[in-house]
């Protein structure tokens, strides 16, 4: 599985590596909370068509907002109410940690609903090959993704812990951030033409972002002060 992969490799970031307990429990909230994020965006895309907007606003709402933003608001509220107050969360790089965790298990049960749509239809040996067709797609993109826009929300709510003063609009930074870049890779590889241009885009977003990410990862281990809210 995509995120199993993902979660073996961000651990080994962490020079103190987190209880194993704790970082099912993320996973697994992670998981649960696609749920919530699910009706929530279920509401939203029906007050959207309500209004009647033009095609391109609805668009742009739809890929920025119902969905990049709701997913990044739901996988960081996790790591705000479970890990935060936590005595697990000791020191600074653990808020990266569990955000790219939470991510993880937001994204497994979004790559079961793909594979599980794109292969009910279709015989046993074609529904294989396209579920690992689909696993792997996924692995390299979306999955990715999603752990970098919420590695990139840690560094943020890091920064608010550090910098007290005007430490939301740190947070609030991070998650428009995040929704930001989440919903341009969304929209280019959902309205992905012929064009090279188009095709670099999602590609352009996932290097800089692990750069951005690998960068802020080490920066973050220097810090030793201890998680407080």
């Amino acid at each position: 599985m995509p995120s199993l992969a993902w979660i073996f490799y961000y651990l080994k970031k962490d020079l103190h590596p987190e209880s194993k307990k704790m970082i099912l429990k993320v996973f697994l909230l992670g998981s649960l909370i696609t749920i919530p994020a699910y009706l929530v965006q279920k509401q939203l895309i029906g007050l959207l068509y309500y209004f009647n907007l033009p095609s391109i606003y609805v668009l742009l709402i739809y890929w920025f907002m119902v969905i990049a933003l709701t997913e990044e608001i739901f996988k960081y509220l996790v790591v705000k109410f479970k890990v935060l107050n936590s005595p697990e969360c000791d020191e600074p790089v653990d808020i990266m940690i569990y955000m790219v965790v939470s991510a993880l298990g937001f994204a497994a049960v979004e790559n079961i609903f793909y594979v599980i749509s794109s292969a009910i239809n279709l015989p046993f040996n074609d529904a294989v090959f396209a579920s690992m067709i689909i696993s792997f797609v996924r692995f390299i993109g979306a999955t990715f993704l999603h752990t970098l826009c919420s590695a990139l929300i840690g560094y943020f709510v890091i920064l608010s812990l550090v910098r007290k003063r005007n430490g939301l609009r740190y947070t609030i930074l991070g998650i428009l951030l995040a929704s930001l870049l989440h919903g341009l890779f969304n929209l280019s590889i959902m309205k992905i033409e012929l064009s090279w241009f188009i095709i670099l885009l999602p590609i352009t977003i996932l290097i800089l972002l692990s750069i951005f990410v690998i960068y802020k990862f080490e920066k973050v281990k220097k810090i030793k002060s201890i998680c407080k809210v």
